[in-house]
């Protein structure tokens, strides 16, 4: 009995403490399992069952309806294609505009564009996200009785007949993102001290939109414009009233096709530190610009 003792001292003495490190399992405490080799090797082979199989068990998503994923079922989504560079044109309610001209944030004895819009500080747009202005909807069409004259990017019939019906004049007119970008800020451009652009014209697709009396497009005839006034007026049946002499005396600053501001054109340097224009003295330069 001694003996064994002394030599189960003898053992403790030389071993190392015992720690975290050095504590193993007894040989034989855990059973590995073993891995399907071939084609008849165990119940499972590889990493596991894969396939048909597996989504047996539980429905994965994509695999509501079988086998063949939803994202192959239907590989072909043709309204997807191309949707980043179509025009985006935010909405304004005809809701909207009336509690901006209720609130005096709007003046109605100017002409109302998107700078005026803008200057509200209550609506923003993006031009580098293909927004190329507004679009005016039909929201409160029942109740807007502002007599205005109005210039926007996009709007419908309905829109059109509500503000007629008030004794207005709408416009609808386009506008190229460097034009945008002039004015959705106008003090910050005219700070830069560059010439004013010249505003180009509606790409092939959008000609058609803007070049028809129906729309009240600014490359339309005027006089086609005056006749499609009475058409829907006859068609939503309300009476077309006599345009007063405000409105009357703001048609005669309608804009260029190539002009971007009210009473600004083309090629002016607007100096707000002197509070002056300059003006291009270059022929070739006021034929670029006139162009």
């Amino acid at each position: 009995m001694s003996n064994t003792t002394e030599k189960a001292l003898n053992l403790l003495r030389y071993l190392p403490r015992v720690c975290i490190s050095n504590i193993r399992d007894n040989p034989g405490a855990h059973k590995q399992a073993r891995r399907g080799r071939g084609q008849h090797g165990g119940d499972y082979h590889g990493a596991g069952n894969k396939g048909a199989k597996a989504r047996q068990s539980y429905t994965r998503l994509g695999y509501e309806m079988g086998n063949n994923p939803f994202y192959l079922r239907f590989p072909f989504e043709p309204y997807y294609k191309g949707h980043h560079l179509k025009r985006q044109y935010p909405p304004v309610s005809l809701l909207n505009l009336q509690k901006l001209i209720d609130t005096n944030r709007i003046d109605t004895t100017k002409p109302i564009d998107l700078v005026a819009i803008m200057n509200t500080g209550l609506f923003r747009l993006y031009p580098d996200q293909q927004h190329f202005g507004f679009q005016l909807t039909d929201e409160g069409a029942d109740i807007f009785s502002a007599k205005i004259n109005l210039e926007i990017q996009w709007t419908s019939e309905p829109v059109i007949a509500a503000i007629e019906r008030a004794g207005g004049f709408v416009t609808t007119a386009y506008y190229d993102a460097q034009s945008l970008h002039a004015m959705i800020n106008t003090k910050k451009f005219f700070e830069r001290g560059i010439p004013i652009p010249r505003r180009m014209m509606p790409p092939p697709d959008a000609i058609e939109y803007y070049s028809n009396p129906a729309n009240r497009g600014y490359l339309s005839d005027p006089e086609k414009i005056s006749k499609e006034r009475l058409v829907l007026a006859q068609k939503y049946g309300y009476t077309l009233p006599k345009l007063d002499d405000q409105i009357l005396e703001m048609l005669k600053e309608r804009k260029d096709p190539r002009q971007i501001f009210y009473g600004l054109h083309p090629g002016w340097v607007v100096n707000l530190t002197d509070k002056v224009i300059l003006k291009p003295l270059d022929e070739e330069l006021k034929e670029y610009y006139a162009s």
